[in-house]
């Protein structure tokens, strides 16, 4: 594990090294007022969206890597035996207005997404508010376990709204109230309506570096799945942002990052992983 990460941050330093010709030229724009940028440098604080946009007529390309559980040891060389990939792409419609899709390797699930602004934070009003929300169809079930299965069954919901304020050059935080509606559910385990809340936050500690948190409480009751606790590292290159982050959630995308994080801090069942996007 310690050479993984070792070998991660020369790949990073290697490449913010790479680009400081486009850092520099970064650097000499100027803004009239500070709350004009974002509260986030990253499209997620760290594994759940956060208020930036994507820019009108700009792609991204994302690939998010999740580990497998780091206490499984050597057996399992620190989870790199048994990782969870998902590949998408974002679009941005208009600067307010931006789709995405997706494929996450575990449960093959595909999510397609809308996030739209509502309300920009400025002298005016204290916060920034982003609306999200997504459609995840589940291609991993089959009907030799569910025989009556229809194409419904494999549907799920989220909408979010994601208000955040930067508080100054180096600060900011975001609340984030989510509902999750699932219409195939174990109700043994969970309801087929979720309502959680999350506070994630971003604090920078130096000129490219910021250290990111995000925390969900979900009020299903009976969930047996744990609350989602992230915590991760942005690092800028070139105008683009490295996330390497720790996690109790494997799972990449939007609806089972929030409501099935297996994953126990206290007992060290955490998920070492990253984010990267690549504009065009």
């Amino acid at each position: 594990m310690t050479k993984t990460l070792l070998f991660l941050s020369i790949l990073s330093s290697g490449i913010a090294y790479s680009q400081e010709d486009l850092l520099k030229d970064i650097d000499t724009i100027k803004t009239t007022s500070e709350i004009s940028q974002p509260a986030f440098k990253g499209l997620q604080v760290v594994t759940a969206q956060s208020t930036k946009l994507t820019a009108k007529n700009e792609w991204y390309i994302v690939v998010a890597h999740r580990f497998g559980d780091l206490s499984t040891g050597f057996k399992n060389f620190f989870g790199l035996d048994d990782a969870s990939t998902k590949l998408g792409v974002i679009y941005g419609l208009t600067d307010g207005l931006s789709l995405s899709l997706s494929r996450e390797t575990n449960m093959k699930t595909f999510e397609f997404g809308a996030k739209y602004k509502l309300l920009k934070q400025s002298d005016n009003f204290p916060v920034e508010i982003v609306g999200y929300n997504v459609m995840a169809v589940n291609t991993d079930l089959d009907k030799d376990n569910y025989p009556h299965l229809q194409f419904g069954d494999r549907l799920s919901y989220l909408t979010q709204a994601l208000i955040s304020r930067r508080f100054n050059d180096n600060f900011s935080l975001q609340l984030t109230p989510s509902y999750i509606h699932k219409n195939l559910y174990e109700p043994t385990i969970e309801n087929n309506n979720q309502f959680l809340t999350g506070l994630g936050g971003r604090y920078k500690i130096s000129k490219r570096i910021s250290i990111n948190a995000e925390y969900f409480v979900n009020f299903d009751n009976h969930s047996f799945y744990k609350n989602p606790l992230s915590l991760g590292m942005d690092i800028e290159t070139g105008g683009h942002v490295f996330q390497l982050l720790f996690s109790n959630s494997q799972l990449n995308s939007d609806i089972g990052y929030l409501s099935n994080a297996a994953g126990d801090w206290g007992k060290g069942h955490i998920f070492f992983g990253f984010n990267l996007y690549r504009v065009f």
